[in-house]
Formats: structure tokens, sequence, C-alpha cells
């Protein structure tokens, strides 16, 4: 099992904003799980967030009213027997925190509190709650993660994926259909986790030569030109300096190896992966002066 600081340490790269020094003081700290380390992580973000203020949108509200506010709804109003009462059904735009990424930072928040996280995390986590009075909860299960973040809500970005992290990654539904929550990520979110780190890694300890990093995607070589039926084929890393090439396919097993009638050996479609990613650039890159293109597992 991969040890929580080195989980921390993928974190901080994948999320650069945690090299920042309201954050710093977590890099000294020990957590006993994964789900402790997203606490502190979460916590600590949410509280310098709060300093800024709570990220403000605009959301419809429908209700009756004394003093008519916005569009006034005459089939609701008599629907309701609203007039009786002296009100209107209205709806208007309101400015208001209950934000939907407030939302799912509430509810990660009080999810968290049913996790295995020391008493001072959960006090900590009670302090800012106050602060969610008048913030909504989500059901975890039809979060939509597909979100915009811009200017305004850039500090809301690694906060959410925090909460994604936790929601996905920690989260577990038992055979009863009641959820649990458990103390390490599971092999598919830390395998995403594991790509991004490898990405940003590059991205940040080589940018002053002239390596390039990214996650490219690559068409299928084939002669008829039908791709149809095939699957998008992307690769996790692929480094680029000068004429070189280097595709890198990251791994994250709880058992990296495979083994069969007492011989120990790499995984085969792991191996024909790879290579049909090199294989793909070099053909991609038939015509175009570079060196041999080299491929790369990379096991956690």
């Amino acid at each position: 099992m991969i040890p929580i600081k080195n989980v921390y340490y993928m974190l901080a790269y994948a999320f650069r904003v945690l090299n920042e020094q309201g954050y710093k003081s977590i890099e000294t700290e020990e957590f006993h799980n994964v789900a402790e380390l997203c606490t502190a992580i979460l916590t600590k973000g949410v509280a310098l967030q709060l300093k800024r203020g709570l990220g403000k949108e605009y959301i419809i509200e429908t209700e009756p009213l004394t003093s008519p506010r916005g569009k006034i709804d005459v089939t609701a109003s008599i629907k309701d027997l609203s007039m009786i009462r002296g009100q209107l059904v209205c709806t208007y735009d309101d400015f208001s925190v209950n934000s939907y990424m407030n939302r799912i930072i509430k509810t990660t928040l009080e999810l968290l509190l049913k996790a295995r996280i020391s008493s001072k995390r959960k006090k900590e986590i009670k302090k800012l709650l106050i602060f969610f009075g008048d913030v909504d909860t989500l059901a975890v299960h039809t979060i939509n993660w597909s979100m915009r973040f811009n200017r305004n809500n850039q500090s809301y970005r690694m906060l959410v994926s925090i909460c994604e992290l936790v929601i996905k990654g920690l989260l577990q539904t038992k055979a009863n259909g009641s959820t649990k929550m458990m103390d390490f990520l599971d092999d598919q979110k830390m395998h995403h986790l594991y790509e991004k780190f490898i990405l940003e890694y590059y991205n940040t300890e080589y940018k002053n030569q002239k390596v390039k990093a990214a996650a490219s995607w690559m068409d299928w070589q084939v002669d008829d030109d039908f791709r149809d039926m095939l699957p998008k084929m992307k690769t996790d890393i692929t480094l680029t300096c000068g004429n070189r090439t280097l595709i890198i396919d990251a791994k994250y097993y709880e058992h990296n190896l495979q083994e069969q009638f007492g011989k120990v050996s790499i995984p085969t479609d792991n191996l024909y992966q790879i290579f049909t990613y090199v294989k793909t650039k070099e053909n991609e890159l038939k015509g175009v002066s570079h060196e041999k293109v080299s491929g790369m597992l990379l096991y956690a």
C-alpha cells in the first residue's frame, strides 16, 4: 500500500496550489489514512476561501412573497391560494452563496464527519460548517462534476477536485445500499492521481530543459481510413525533447505483476498497449526527422 505521505506529494504536484504558503503546514503533519489527509487539505482550503468570501451565483428562486419581486406567477398564486394570504408567487434571481460548488463542499464536509478521522479534524469541519448555514447539500451519487472554472471561481478548482477525490475515491457502496467511507483511495482513483502526478512532475521539474509533457491523442494507422469502431487512443504521458519522444504508460495496481504456473511476468495487455502506442507514434512521425520513439511502463 502506498504511504500516505506519498499521496500528499502526488497531490502537491497534481494541484500546485498546495505548494502555496497557506498549505505549507500540511506537509509536516502525520496522517493515519487518506481520509485524514484529504480532510486536512480541504479544511485548510475552505478556511482560506472563507477569508476571501464564499463564491456567489444567481439562483432562481420561486416562493410566495408579501412584497412582489421579480416575475409574478399568477397561475401558481391562484392554485396555491397565496392571494388569500396576501401573497403572490414570484420567481426571481437571488445572488446567493447557495452555489453548486459550495453545495459540493458542504456535502463533502458532512460526509467526512462519518469517516475514520480524528476528533480534532471533525471539530475543524464543524466550525467551518457554521458558515455554510445557507447552503444546501446534494445527493452524492448525482453530483455533476463537469463544471467550468473562470477567473472568478478559480480558487474553487482544487477544492472541488479534492471533494471529487473524497466522494468518488473514498466512498464505497455496501451490498445493502448504504455507504461507508474507506481509509484508502480505490485503485481506479489512485491510478488517475498517479497519471496526473507524473504529468505535472515533468511539467514542473523539466520546464526549463525544453521537455514538453502532455497526454496526447493518436490516430489509429489504418489502410482504409475507417476508424469509427476503434476506441480512442490517448497516451498517459508523452514526453518530447527536440526530435526524441518517450511515451509513458502509468500503471497503478494492487498487484503490478502477474503469476502463471509459478512464473512472474509483466501483464501481457500492458506490453501490447505500450507497443501499440510506440508503433502508432512511429508511423505517425514517418517522413519527419526524429529519433526512435521509446516507450515506458511505469508502475507505482
